[in-house]
């Protein structure tokens, strides 16, 4: 690695080593790419607290809803290949879908959450999830709370599906297989990047533990009121649902397992080449990182902007978050991309993920004479 990067990651890990030994988190890891090239891989803790297992570069975390940034990378590879159109109507390859007047719905409605989808019914438990054929039934069947694109709402759950069921009718393949082969693959990361995960590599995904997640997705029930029609109790993303075997095994689209440093090398591949892989042309990233989507959302009530699968941040970054803290994000102005993961997944605790995704920022941002 660049020397020159020596003080950050030093910062990096010191401030790993003071979250693990204060007792703040078990395990944690921190990547970032600058211009194609690894700059910062600092991890620390250990992945079960059970065992003592460590938590090691390629551990792979339950990384909730930062997966949804795997599943658009698909999407604009298979776009990039000539082989999808992100203004495809999604009943031009899917013909139930056009059921209650969802035919003019398209994969952009979807990708920027304006499709008018984001609810499940009240009853839907994680043994649905695990099947396939009858989530897309349900969305198939669903009806639209409103006309597409005229309102934000953040599709949590349903969104992996709509996305999912889309790249199936078109190649042929689920999409973990697609990411598998189109992204993870090429880019040596098969064993740290995945959406449904392998029942092999089960044994070596970290174990969750909950502080504060789960009180939060209680209050978000009984205060904000469009909640649990996106999250049902049953199925709310939490350490409960991330630990179960069947759900990790299973195509949900919308929530993924990964390590930071893959995370962080998808996106660094995303901006320019990765020892000679490039997922993307210049002109794509432009049109799927620019803000596409700008309005108070839904569900949670605050202004909110997407891109085209990612969100985007007044930085100029984008990317995706998941509950309890994971992220991963690149800034194409500054070659960047950084990601990272935890697996005590927290809240109300001052967002430690952010901070260090900011500090790297920052101080990659003032080496290149742009802070």
């Amino acid at each position: 690695m660049d020397n020159r990067w020596d003080g950050l990651r030093a910062e990096v890990r010191a401030a790993l080593d003071d979250l693990v030994t204060s007792g703040r988190e078990a395990g944690v890891q921190v990547a970032a790419y600058l211009d194609g090239t690894s700059i910062v891989e600092e991890q620390a803790g250990l992945a079960d607290t059970g065992t003592g297992r460590p938590m090691t570069a390629d551990t792979p975390v339950h990384a909730v809803s930062t997966g949804k940034g795997l599943t658009a990378t698909v999407v604009h590879v298979l776009a990039e290949q000539g082989r999808l159109d992100v203004d495809l109507p999604l009943a031009r390859v899917w013909p139930e879908f056009a059921r209650h007047g969802k035919d003019g719905i398209t994969l952009r409605h979807v990708l920027t959450h304006t499709a008018g989808l984001p609810a499940l019914p009240a009853d839907v438990t994680p043994d649905d999830f695990t099947d396939w054929s009858r989530m897309s039934a349900l969305l198939a069947d669903a009806e639209p709370l409103w006309a597409p694109g005229e309102r934000l709402a953040y599709h949590a759950w349903t969104w992996g599906w709509l996305v999912g069921e889309v790249v199936r009718r078109v190649t042929g393949r689920s999409v973990s297989q697609v990411l598998a082969e189109e992204v993870a693959g090429p880019l040596g990361v098969t064993r740290e990047l995945f959406l449904a995960v392998p029942e092999a590599e089960l044994p070596r995904l970290a174990r969750l533990e909950d502080a504060g997640l789960s009180a939060l997705m209680t209050w978000a029930g009984a205060n904000l009121p469009h909640f649990d029609a996106v999250a049902p109790p049953g199925v709310r993303p939490d350490t409960v649902i991330g630990g179960r075997p069947d759900v990790l095994r299973a195509e949900v689209p919308s929530v993924g397992t990964m390590s930071a440093r893959a995370a962080a090398r998808m996106y660094a591949a995303l901006l320019g080449p990765v020892d000679g892989v490039r997922l993307v042309s210049p002109d794509r990233l432009r049109a799927m990182s620019a803000p596409a989507v700008r309005a108070p959302e839904w569900v949670f009530g605050q202004e909110s902007t997407f891109g085209l699968g990612y969100a985007v941040d007044d930085d100029g970054s984008f990317g995706t978050a998941g509950s309890g803290g994971s992220l991963a994000f690149a800034y194409p102005e500054l070659g960047l991309s950084v990601a990272a993961v935890r697996n005590r997944l927290g809240a109300g605790d001052g967002d430690p993920m952010e901070r260090l995704r900011l500090l790297v920022r920052d101080r990659v941002a003032a080496e290149l004479g742009r802070g």
